[in-house]
């Protein structure tokens, strides 16, 4: 798993930790990465506290935001980056277009590239949709169907992982135990093994499924409770 780095910050140019990405003297004065921070969270783009303090919250509200202007993916406060989400142009985070060319009908569409989910009616209507973490060395591009798989069931209400986690929720939809299901929780307290606003971001990778928060575990869970299609997209 990728381990989401804190940052530290000062007030001239600096160096993101772990990344070696410079990020410029006028995006990180306290005052500028606050109202940053309150520009992320009117965008849906959930950064958390206005605190000016440029942490691993906030540097993955920025891949959320990057993700969703068509910016390469840092998490870094460049000088675009700045710019486009003060624009009065910046797209939203936690509203996007389905990919072109996912095809018609009911679906469920998964971006790899925007880490990213859309359930969609049959009139073509996104009824639900969210960040994700998935695993695309693990899964590859293409059309699946959901339901049972090698013999094993369609969904399990609490699936497990063979050892200390649930993954409840689970919609299988790719051979053999590729599903969708809630971010993995410990059978000891429930609790999950890291938090939602990882989603949407490259910073953990699952063993291959498509971890989605507890909400839209429930969603899918209802939306594909028979067979589904689902368009997996790099």
């Amino acid at each position: 798993m990728r381990i989401l780095p804190k940052l530290g910050l000062a007030t001239a140019a600096i160096t993101l930790i772990g990344l070696g990405t410079s990020v410029p003297a006028e995006a990180v004065t306290v005052s500028q990465v606050k109202a940053a921070q309150a520009r992320l969270n009117t965008l849906g783009c959930t950064s958390g506290p206005v605190d000016g303090k440029a942490g691993a919250m906030t540097q993955a509200a920025t891949v959320r935001f990057q993700s969703a202007n068509v910016l390469s993916q840092t998490g870094s406060l460049n000088s675009t980056t700045y710019a486009r989400l003060m624009a009065s142009t910046a797209k939203r985070c936690d509203v996007r277009a389905v990919p072109r060319r996912s095809g018609t009908g009911r679906r469920i569409v998964v971006s790899q590239t925007q880490n990213w989910v859309w359930l969609i009616d049959a009139r073509g209507k996104v009824v639900r949709q969210g960040g994700i973490i998935d695993n695309p060395t693990y899964l590859k591009a293409g059309t699946y169907t959901s339901g049972s798989k090698c013999g094993r069931p369609a969904r399990v209400l609490r699936n497990t992982d063979g050892g200390r986690l649930y993954l409840n929720h689970f919609v299988r939809f790719a051979p053999c135990g590729v599903g969708f299901h809630q971010i993995p929780t410990y059978k000891s307290n429930g609790q999950q093994i890291h938090a939602d606003w990882l989603l949407g971001t490259n910073y953990r990778a699952s063993h291959g499924c498509i971890r989605v928060s507890a909400s839209m575990s429930i969603a899918i869970w209802s939306f594909a409770a028979g067979a589904t299609r689902v368009v997996v997209m790099r």
